[in-house]
């Protein structure tokens, strides 16, 4: 699974002029399946989100995570994430889980993340045209990995 992390001071999504998810500090995270992801991927992607550390103690120095520190998770699929723009100037992104899995497993992260985050969790909603408004706090963007 591939994630991209933006630490915010708040966050918004809204689908259609209505406000889908909302929070404040905390996590922006944009959520893409890969065609190999299982649900074990997203259980492990949402306890790396859960534990890294990119929150300022009171030194300064990131070594807080989200859940130190109480934040919000706002998770928002974004499949553009699998983009590949090797090939010329019009990205693929075959890469990507189909359709299907991809819910699938962006409703597991969300569901992962509402039973192990004591915080609050907000969602955007699969497939559907959203607009994202944030405020980086920062800034501190962190793409992330799992296989």
């Amino acid at each position: 699974m591939l994630a991209l992390l933006q630490r915010v001071r708040e966050a918004r999504v809204e689908v259609a002029g209505e406000v889908a998810g909302a929070i404040g500090a905390g996590l922006l995270v944009f959520v893409c399946a890969e065609p190999a992801d299982t649900e074990a991927s997203a259980e492990r992607l949402v306890a790396r989100i859960l534990k890294l550390r990119i929150f300022a103690d009171d030194a300064g120095k990131m070594n807080r995570s989200v859940a130190d520190v109480g934040g919000g998770l706002l998770v928002v699929s974004q499949f553009t994430l699998a983009a590949d723009t090797g090939g010329g100037n019009r990205p693929s992104f075959s890469a990507a889980a189909p359709p299907e899995q991809g819910r699938t497993l962006y409703e597991a992260v969300l569901r992962i993340a509402r039973e192990r985050h004591a915080g609050p969790v907000a969602a955007g909603r699969f497939g559907a045209e959203m607009q994202v408004h944030l405020v980086n706090d920062g800034p501190v963007t962190i793409p992330l990995q799992i296989r």
